[in-house]
């Protein structure tokens, strides 16, 4: 039982902690640049989202609930790292009041869904081969995620703290440094991942 957990947690940190999973990571970057540590219950609650979002995508999958076209959901998961991204621009500097935060809420349990669904065949063929119970492995699996994910987060405040506080950047040119870069490296690959 344990190795079993110890097998699927594993998969999780590694579909996070990877080069492979960088549009993973520069979706959770877009979404808790403009926050900091004294945030640190929002950024909990939006990165919790986007993990239920993709678990619940999983599940669906994995059940043959739902079956999607994996070009379509790559180029589309690609499209909510830039929406998310331009977001912060348009939005950087601004008040964070009640109404932007259950926007950011619902986008990261919408986004998560995207997320799940490009993985949803990939973890199909990780579950070991006649698995009766498929929904423990997925559990294990999300476990790893959402401690992969805590992981990025804390890297990804400690670097924005550094550059808020040593090198004086203020919090909107921060969050606008970022999200740019971000695009300019998304831009390039949502061109070659179009699918029409």
């Amino acid at each position: 039982m344990l190795d079993q957990f110890l097998i699927y947690f594993k998969l999780g940190l590694h579909h996070i902690l990877n080069i492979e999973g960088l549009d993973h990571i520069l979706f959770l970057v877009v979404l808790i640049i403009a926050y900091t540590f004294k945030d640190w219950k929002r950024v909990l609650w939006l990165v919790t989202a986007f993990t239920v979002g993709h678990t619940l995508s999983l599940i669906l999958s994995t059940y043959g609930a739902v079956k999607v076209n994996g070009k379509i959901v790559e180029f589309f998961v690609l499209v909510t790292i830039f929406l998310m991204a331009l977001y912060n621009i348009f939005t950087a500097g601004k008040n964070t009041n009640k109404t932007k935060v259950i926007v950011l809420l619902i986008s990261a349990l919408f986004f998560g869904i995207i997320h799940g669904l490009a993985f949803a065949k990939d973890f199909k063929s990780m579950i070991t081969a006649g698995i009766d119970d498929k929904l423990l492995p997925l559990l294990e699996f999300t476990l790893g995620i959402e401690v992969a994910q805590l992981i990025v987060v804390v890297v990804v405040l400690i670097i924005s703290f550094l550059f808020q506080t040593v090198f004086r950047f203020s919090k909107r040119d921060w969050v606008m440094v970022v999200s740019s870069i971000v695009i300019g490296v998304l831009i390039p690959t949502l061109i070659e991942a179009r699918f029409w």
